[in-house]
């Protein structure tokens, strides 16, 4: 019977990085998962803000 491997899976909080740089109250943050052998560098996705009420770039943070 095989070993079952650890987990390369990641939990990781995205946040918007235009509504940063705006200054407008409040904060657009999403929470997804990335395997971190096949991405090992920081995520960047387009995710929608109902702050700005419209879809921006959200970064990966620490």
């Amino acid at each position: 019977m095989a070993k079952k491997a650890k987990g390369n899976r990641i939990q990781v909080i995205m946040e918007c990085t235009e509504q940063k740089e705006s200054g407008i109250p409040g904060m657009s943050r999403y929470i997804t998962t990335k395997n971190k052998k096949n991405t090992p560098d920081r995520l960047e996705r387009k995710k929608y803000n109902p702050f700005l009420k419209k879809v921006t770039v959200h970064k990966e943070i620490k």
